[in-house]
């Protein structure tokens, strides 16, 4: 492990209340809803909290470790985004700069508008899309495994997400030859616009994105085990993904845990052709795609704690982050959802980050100005700068529980100081 533990009470937490966390996650294993989990709680740059519950692989019947690597799928996204403000530092682009500027391919969008009849028109986009737009999810993209616009669907004939042999470049220009599911600005959704971002810093920097996020990112951070692929001496430590089976017209059905690939479950993508782990001179993404592991994910998060530093490498500027984490949505976009299906109440949203504004309306124990993201097989992490405080989930599990909820009110409720 690549962190120093320390006892909670060091650190302003009360063990007895710590402990809190271990049965609360095991519970989510007895009643098969996730297989296994890893959490980490970090307070001054010190560890007070590092447990694993279940198993990485129950066929084998292999339990959880603390060197789990995992598919961290839109955990990419802040590493991403991160990667890409390096170059806005250096001056490289203007968040009010079109994309189009960088990739013309987006010049002359169109916009595939639909009525409650399920008429369809297309329009003209009334303005280009900047990279603020990518970087805050209001561009007018979706993603193809939504169902709430027309668009979604030409997304999925066309397997922007199902086709991993096709690289970034080409997935990009695929997807800007498709309509836009809404105007640019108008609306916040989740979509492929940090794909997109990604795209940006191979053309700003002129190399490939793995190649900039190890350079720049992860051997600057020491981030051993965070990658595009998982090398074969460490497929050992490769956390397999486990899904909830569909049971018919009622949909998700809690306590049916199989494995994603497993031969006659149709409900879920094939994650070896969509999140292959031996194909990283072709496979990289910014939105998904990274495998990594708790240590290394922390070591992340705590240099964006440390206002840009880590053991004495700097990565950001100070002032870049503060923007970074500052709501950059206008209030009519708030409060925002995916899907009317996971609600981040309370929250605004920054440059790839979701970030506390109100206390009062978020469901969860927080901080004002508390920043993060999560992964869809249940990967979460959090930075609480008022606290000093990070907290980090692992699991790989796709479908809709929250233990990630659970974990963060028993973090908290465990400060004493």
């Amino acid at each position: 492990m690549q962190f120093e533990k320390i006892e909670p009470e060091k650190a302003g937490f009360c063990t007895t209340r710590l402990e809190k966390i271990a049965p609360r996650m095991q519970s989510y294993v007895d009643q098969n809803r996730i297989a296994g989990l890893s959490t980490l709680i970090a307070r001054k740059g010190k560890v007070v909290h590092y447990n694993q519950v279940g198993q990485m692989d129950k066929e084998a019947n292999q339990p959880m470790t603390s060197e789990a690597i995992f598919r961290i799928y839109s955990m990419t996204k802040p590493i991403v985004c991160t990667a890409l403000m390096t170059l806005f530092e250096q001056g490289c682009f203007r968040l009010i700069d079109p994309v189009s500027k960088f990739i013309p391919a987006f010049r002359k969008m169109n916009v595939l508008q639909h009525d409650e009849s399920g008429n369809t028109k297309t329009v003209r986009a009334q303005r280009p899309i900047t990279i603020r737009d990518l970087l805050t999810h209001t561009a007018g993209l979706t993603y193809d495994f939504l169902d709430d616009t027309p668009v979604n669907k030409l997304y999925r004939d066309a397997r922007l997400l199902g086709n991993a042999d096709r690289t970034l470049e080409a997935m990009v220009q695929e997807l800007a030859s498709l309509p836009l599911a809404y105007q640019p600005g108008t609306k916040w959704h989740y979509s492929f616009s940090i794909d997109v971002a990604a795209h940006l810093v191979e053309i700003l920097a002129n190399q490939p994105l793995r190649s900039f996020l190890k350079e720049k990112i992860f051997v600057p951070l020491g981030m051993q085990d965070t990658d595009f692929c998982i090398p074969p001496e460490k497929m050992g430590r490769h956390v397999k993904t486990y899904g909830i089976a569909d049971l018919g017209t009622e949909g998700m059905t809690l306590g049916k845990m199989v494995e994603i690939w497993k031969e006659g479950v149709n409900q879920y993508i094939d994650l070896s052709e969509t999140y292959p782990h031996s194909t990283p001179d072709v496979f990289a993404r910014g939105g998904h795609g990274l495998f990594s592991t708790a240590a290394d994910y922390f070591r992340f998060a705590q240099m964006l704690l440390n206002k840009g530093e880590l053991a004495g490498v700097r990565i950001l500027g100070r002032k870049t982050l503060e923007f970074m984490h500052t709501n950059h949505l206008p209030a009519h976009l708030i409060p925002y959802n995916l899907a009317n299906v996971v609600f981040w109440n309370g929250y605004g949203y920054g440059l790839g980050s979701r970030v506390m504004m109100n206390l009062g309306e978020s469901d969860v124990l927080s901080s004002i100005g508390e920043f993060g993201w999560s992964g869809a097989a249940k990967t979460y992490y959090w930075v609480d700068p008022q606290e000093d405080m990070i907290g980090i989930l692992m699991s790989q599990c796709l479908g809709f529980e929250l233990p990630e909820k659970d974990f963060q009110v028993l973090a908290y409720q465990a400060l004493i100081d």
